[in-house]
């Protein structure tokens, strides 16, 4: 992949089988349209500042939802830092182009996932795109991805407010609102507030805010450690005046998860940090589905 959007290529696998592959091709022309896709409901994950967790939380809160039956998509659009299939297990996997639609990457037979990272040649390589080549990369995960009929699509988000979130926002259809995720501490918080009045000038409403890592579990004794405080995201949720999803502790076991690429809430559901997780996703479905 060399830094352009999306073209369909012809390669063949290793047992000679021809197949397509996704690489770049040219930037869009005039004004972009809501992509047509079969999606109840797109929930943007995002996060004024880098560093608290989004990615983690936005892996775990997909797979708690297809834990629930639901079909889900995750949208990594993270261009720069890609890290969704490593938490996944599937940086190895590759995009392929089956008829006129790019096939994502199944992790469960209800869970697929699209990103950046299943179209380059080398995970190494860095992506250096202005925002037009951004905006039709976006179009192409969302208009010409097989994702099938979908109940949630979950995007993660690069932090701060760039050019993806105001692509996403213009592009998918049914957006139901975006989720921000701040950890304790103020100059987080202070972040996470600006973020959420960022979505809401172009029109996307805050369905709430989730606190990662609030407090630290002892691997040891099992109890809990205010390492980074806790109850930021719980003032910033009453600043903006949205629900408060709940708090997601920093827990070792969830940092070696994500390196393993098998996310928490599949090994250790019923942990204090799955119970965690799962409560958020319960608290996310009951307002957008309410």
């Amino acid at each position: 992949m060399d830094n352009e959007p999306l073209k369909k290529e012809k390669t063949s696998d290793e047992n000679g089988d021809s197949r397509s592959y996704a690489k770049p091709y040219s930037q869009p022309k005039g004004l972009l349209q809501k992509a047509k896709i079969d999606v109840k409901h797109v929930i943007l994950v995002l996060s004024g500042k880098g560093g608290v967790g989004k990615t983690t939380v936005s892996v775990n809160l997909a797979f708690a939802l297809a834990n629930h039956g639901k079909n889900v998509g995750l949208l990594d659009l993270d261009f720069h830092g890609p890290n969704v299939p490593k938490m996944l297990g599937i940086e190895g996997k590759r995009a392929l182009v089956l008829g006129n639609a790019i096939e994502p990457v199944h992790v469960t037979g209800n869970l697929a996932v699209m990103s950046m990272a299943f179209l380059l040649r080398d995970t190494n390589t860095p992506v250096i795109w202005r925002g037009p080549m951004k905006m039709r990369a976006i179009q192409q995960f969302l208009a010409e991805v097989h994702w099938g009929s979908l109940d949630y699509l979950v995007v993660d988000l690069p932090p701060g407010t760039g050019d993806e979130a105001l692509t996403i926002a213009q592009l998918a259809p049914n957006v139901k609102g975006a989720v921000i995720v701040t950890t304790p501490q103020d100059v987080s918080v202070m972040d996470a507030i600006k973020a959420a009045k960022f979505i809401e000038k172009i029109d996307v409403p805050v369905i709430g805010v989730i606190e990662n890592m609030s407090g630290m579990i002892c691997p040891h004794c099992g109890e809990t450690i205010d390492l980074f405080s806790r109850g930021g995201g719980k003032k910033a949720a009453e600043e903006l005046g949205v629900a408060y999803l709940g708090a997601i502790p920093l827990d070792p076991e969830m940092v070696k998860a994500g390196d393993e690429g098998r996310p928490i809430i599949l090994q250790h559901a019923d942990s204090p940090t799955g119970k965690a997780v799962d409560a958020v996703m319960e608290n996310l479905v009951r307002l957008v589905e309410s």
